[in-house]
């Protein structure tokens, strides 16, 4: 029962928060309002700016920032007990990390949709502008090659994964020209999309594609290690494209059906813990410690390794440019 207790806690929190502390936040400092015209509207033009449902930014906004980081940072964490961790989460995404996105999000809708960079040179200096500008190429550099190493691992690990996450692009375009040429509702197609993305994963076990070829090997190295290099570079040249089409047809509605796995994902996450919960099978001290009493003694020190390790599951600088890089400029209103 201590499972069911923990999720009852922490839903109730974020709950709680959301209708007190985020509501306050909202009305008395950010003065949130739906008579402010958005960037979106203001700016439109079909490519960046694009007025777009409330649910499809959500989901495109919840993808975009709930990567591996959220899933591999807290498994990690365990480490030094689930507790810290938990606590870390829960408390540090409603004082620390919600505040953080959110007044990202409200000062991008106040300046045309400008990124944070831009509104450090704005609002501070030419010269912060500069300095921001770098930080934020500097960082984005690290995670695309980061990010895009990982994918290639996985796709040479596992060429089962191929053709569904590449499958999905085209479904995504489909979604995309769906609710905006169509006019159409989305929740029917991206529901039918959501099944065959399942289906497409069946599939990919079927019909693995590989790259770890002869071919690929020639140019000296083992066929896995050019095969990673290949899908790298074919990675890197979709993200060029898709950095380079309208939102609307792509990256928008990718993250909205991507979005729903994720759903589906937690959902089944939280019955297998009330399952658990219920049946007596599992305890939170079942699998690691509430608070881990017997590391070793050259093992890393939980200040400040735990808030480096859990960083973008409770607040991540990264957010803040998904807030002003995208969302602000797809809001239709800012209710």
């Amino acid at each position: 029962m201590d499972i069911l207790l923990t999720i009852a806690l922490c839903y109730g929190g974020f709950l709680l928060a959301y209708h007190t502390y985020g509501r306050w936040l909202s009305r008395k400092i950010f003065s949130v309002s739906e008579e402010h015209v958005t960037p979106a509207n203001e700016l439109c033009d079909n490519v960046d700016y694009c007025p777009t449902p409330r649910m499809v930014v959500f989901g495109h906004h919840f993808t975009s920032i709930a990567g591996t980081g959220p899933i591999v940072g807290p498994a990690i964490a365990v480490f030094w007990g689930w507790l810290p961790a938990l606590l870390w989460i829960v408390f540090g995404s409603i004082f620390i990390g919600a505040v953080h996105d959110f007044s990202a999000l409200v000062v991008s809708l106040r300046n045309r949709g400008v990124t944070i960079g831009e509104i450090a040179g704005r609002y501070i200096s030419p010269r912060a502008r500069i300095l921001f500008l770098l930080v934020l190429l500097f960082a984005l550099s690290v995670v695309l090659g980061i990010f895009g190493l990982v994918i290639a691992i996985i796709f040479s690990l596992y060429p089962e994964t191929v053709l569904p996450v590449w499958l999905q692009l085209p479904l995504a375009m489909f979604i995309g020209f769906w609710i905006y040429k169509r006019k159409a509702s989305f929740w029917g197609p991206s529901l039918v999309i959501l099944l065959l993305l399942y289906g497409l994963i069946a599939a990919g076990s079927h019909l693995p594609i590989s790259l770890g070829l002869p071919l690929f090997a020639k140019a000296g190295g083992s066929p896995f290690a050019t095969a990673v290099v290949v899908w790298t570079l074919i990675l890197f040249v979709y993200c060029y494209v898709a950095s380079t089409l309208p939102v609307w047809m792509l990256l928008q509605p990718r993250d909205f059906i991507n979005s729903f796995q994720l759903f589906v994902a937690l959902a089944l996450l939280v019955l297998g813990a009330l399952v658990a919960g219920f049946s007596g099978t599992a305890t939170m001290t079942g699998t690691a410690p509430a608070i881990a009493d017997a590391l070793p003694a050259d093992a890393l020190a939980l200040f400040p390794f735990l808030f480096i390790t859990v960083a973008c599951g409770a607040v991540s600088g990264f957010h803040s440019l998904v807030s002003s890089g995208t969302s602000s400029k797809q809001l239709r209103r800012e209710t």
